[in-house]
């Protein structure tokens, strides 16, 4: 009960109206009573914020908290792919010619997501990851790989939940929520970053928009409910080193070009 309370909070509802009126008491000071208990009923890791957790001024405040500096260690090593998010490996592949992923009863194209076949086609034959942010997780995003942003653009204008109810209920939810997809040209090819927000409101939002991209690099984070999804160009040497289902840090290898 008190985690389907919360999830109102963090992941909104369908309608517009409730989510408007739930993100205003989110980020308002009448939500700081609710942290502590938000915090114990996600058994969420108090020590690895970058404040105490009685200086957090809403519940959205300590949603989007920074973690403390060097608390993730990222994976030095420059072949390797890492992963940007703390959250769960929903699903890994290879993606096949014409491919469809599907995503609890929804099937997806590459061009659904990105919303351009030219674009989409540059990733077909290479891999794909999927990682779902729950409300216990850390909701910044980072680069997975070292490289330069060669494109960055928004699709979509309407937002459906992209939890289980959602995902179920919701309208196609990966080809019509709002979502941000930034592509980066690395020494093995491209990779595209697609963060999709969540629920009735654009919660993403990025803080860094400089061209040289550094593997590990915070580049901006979630402010309610959300998804990522990661498209790698094909590489005759790219290995997957993770499986679905599993729960991953950032910083943590997914992959590796030997």
């Amino acid at each position: 009960m008190k985690r389907t309370f919360f999830k109102y909070f963090v992941e909104l509802t369908g309608h517009p109206i409730s989510s408007a009126l739930l993100k205003t008491i989110s980020k308002s000071p009448l939500s700081k009573p609710l942290v502590k208990p938000f915090a114990k009923v996600y058994s969420i890791n108090e020590s690895e914020a970058e404040y105490a957790i009685e200086t957090y001024s809403s519940l959205q405040a300590y949603f989007t908290r920074n973690l403390k500096q060097g608390i993730r260690t990222v994976e030095s090593d420059p072949n390797t792919l890492t992963s940007p998010v703390d959250g769960v490996l929903s699903a890994a592949g290879k993606i096949e010619n014409e491919q469809t992923f599907k995503i609890k009863d929804y099937l997806y194209s590459i061009k659904q997501i990105l919303g351009d076949e030219k674009v989409a086609k540059r990733y077909e034959n290479g891999f794909y990851y999927i990682f779902y942010l729950s409300p216990s997780h850390y909701h910044h995003f980072h680069y997975p790989i070292d490289g330069n942003l060669i494109s960055r653009y928004a699709l979509g204008t309407v937002s459906y939940p992209v939890n289980d109810l959602g995902l179920r209920l919701g309208n196609q939810p990966f080809s019509t929520n709002y979502r941000l997809i930034s592509e980066l040209e690395t020494a093995f090819g491209q990779v595209a970053i697609v963060k999709v927000g969540a629920l009735n409101v654009n919660s993403i939002h990025v803080h860094s928009h400089e061209k040289q991209c550094r593997k590990g690099e915070d580049f901006g984070y979630f402010s309610f409910g959300s998804t990522v999804i990661l498209f790698i160009e094909p590489h005759e040497s790219f290995h997957m080193l993770q499986n679905p289902i599993k729960d991953i840090m950032m910083g943590e290898a997914i992959g590796i070009w030997t």
